[in-house]
C-alpha cells in the first residue's frame, strides 16, 4: 500500500467529529459551552470538548477514534 493509498484510507476529520458529536450528545445533550478541538495523531483522532469560560469548572468529553473504522477507541467524560 503507498502512502497516497494509506491517506485516502483514512477517516476525514468531520466523519470523526460527526461520531464523536454522537455519542456527546447523548451524555451532555448541550454542547454549546464547549470548544472542540479536532486533531490527528499517530494513534488516532482526538477530540477533545473544553469549557469556552475558563471561570467554569469542570469538562467535556475526550475521544479518541480509529482514523481507520471510525470506531471509538477510548472516551473519557469530565464533569
Amino acid at each position: 500500500m503507498t502512502r497516497r493509498t494509506a491517506e485516502a484510507a483514512l477517516l476525514p476529520g468531520d466523519q470523526a467529529l460527526a461520531i464523536a458529536q454522537a455519542d456527546a450528545s447523548r451524555a451532555y445533550r448541550d454542547l454549546s459551552s464547549y470548544r472542540i478541538q479536532l486533531v490527528l495523531e499517530d494513534d488516532g483522532w482526538h477530540v477533545d470538548y473544553e469549557l469556552k469560560d475558563a471561570h467554569l469548572k469542570g469538562g467535556g468529553p475526550h475521544y479518541l477514534i480509529d482514523p481507520r473504522t471510525g470506531a471509538i477507541l477510548s472516551k473519557r467524560y469530565e464533569q
